[in-house]
């Protein structure tokens, strides 16, 4: 089989090895079998150790569905009765999750922060500080609609310092960013296979301290099918999902887990930090601004601004790259109109480049000035 190989620069799904792909192709297996669930046991192992957690005092839980999934899970099952959420929130993410406490009507803080700006930690903590029933805080690690990094090593402590459990939304840093969940003071992060993982959309995870989530056992349930102490439940008892898994997905994963272990680490970080340097060297050259200045850059989304020119357009850029093999994406930001290239997938720097070759003539075609201007 021949596939032809598409460079995605777009947040996720990312770009897959052909080893990847042909993974799902299995003999049909009942997910209930024994053969199975020891494939999920090890896999959510795997998952453990990915963040350098204890898997005696850490667990994976799997869930079917897109990140967001993880964000309902963690919001809904954490929240012990009459106990308040702290959301630090400056981007499109952290507000998602002020939307789902909205939904189930969970007391929150929704402490807001401008999308371009790291949280104030002196506001952070006065809010910690002025609520005693806060019980869970919850942030996103790198805001993917900007490009930001928040500091979420310094707020884990501060959840700690004044007693609250830290869940933090790593969808877009798993397996990307190196995160040590004892070092990031970090009890809850959460991702799914689409993304650092270079799997495929549909299987998600939390990855959470155990001692916790067996203590949620008696908090309210606000959800039958999200609900986290019962999915683990399950899966300590019987070593199965308790719902259908993706059962392609879930090999696909298996095997991006295998050749996550081989690059390593560091050489995987590396990589994806040569694409982020050729991404923001690429933009440098044809004159485009990003919202994020680069010490506040999280290294994987470049987010630029559309630059002042009447023959702008970005669904003429992007129909001409995709046409040949690239994959950029809309931005995230209600008040600024950008666009999106991300350092995520199976690509290297010689991608980028090919990229900006292509990206260029898609400037000139559509006659936009180069180097693109800003009133």
């Amino acid at each position: 089989m021949n596939i032809v190989r598409k460079v995605l620069l777009n947040p996720g799904p990312s770009t897959t090895t052909d080893t990847v792909k042909y993974a799902q192709v299995v003999p049909d297996i009942c997910p209930r079998e024994k053969e199975f669930g020891g494939l999920m046991q090890g896999l959510r192992e795997d998952l453990v150790k990915v963040v350098h957690g204890d898997l005696k005092e850490y667990t994976a839980v799997l869930f079917c569905g897109s990140g967001t999934i993880n964000m309902d899970v963690c919001l809904n099952s954490l929240l012990p009765a009459d106990k308040k959420i702290l959301i630090i929130n400056n981007g499109a993410y952290s507000s998602r999750a002020v939307e789902i406490c909205e939904y189930y009507g969970l007391s929150h803080i929704n402490l807001q922060f401008p999308v371009d700006q790291r949280p104030d930690l002196l506001l952070v903590e006065k809010n910690l500080k002025d609520n005693s029933d806060i019980a869970l805080v919850y942030t996103t690690h790198n805001e993917t609609g900007t490009g930001i990094l928040n500091p979420v090593r310094e707020i884990g402590a501060l959840a700690h310092k004044y007693g609250a459990v830290f869940a933090v939304d790593t969808t877009s840093t798993y397996a990307l960013r190196p995160i040590n969940v004892y070092q990031d003071n970090i009890d809850f992060c959460m991702a799914s296979a689409q993304k650092g993982l270079q799997a495929f959309t549909g299987l998600s995870y939390v990855v959470g301290r155990k001692d916790i989530i067996e203590r949620s056992k008696n908090y309210p349930k606000r959800s039958y099918y999200c609900n986290l102490y019962m999915q683990y439940d399950f899966f300590e008892r019987t070593g199965e999902m308790h719902f259908t898994p993706p059962v392609q997905t879930i090999y696909a994963t298996l095997q991006a887990l295998k050749e996550y272990w081989m690059e390593g680490e560091d050489a995987k970080w590396a990589r994806h930090t040569r694409v982020f340097d050729a991404i923001n060297n690429g933009l440098d050259e044809l004159g485009f601004r990003q919202v994020i200045k680069p010490e506040w850059r999280a290294g994987l989304v470049a987010s630029a601004i559309y630059p002042d020119d009447e023959n702008w357009s970005f669904e003429k850029v992007h129909d001409y790259c995709y046409k040949r093999g690239f994959t950029i994406y809309p931005g995230k930001i209600s008040t600024t109109n950008t666009f999106r290239l991300c350092a995520l997938g199976a690509i290297d720097e010689k991608d980028v480049k090919d990229f900006f070759v292509v990206f260029k003539e898609a400037l000139k075609t559509n006659d936009v000035t180069i180097p693109v201007k800003y009133k």
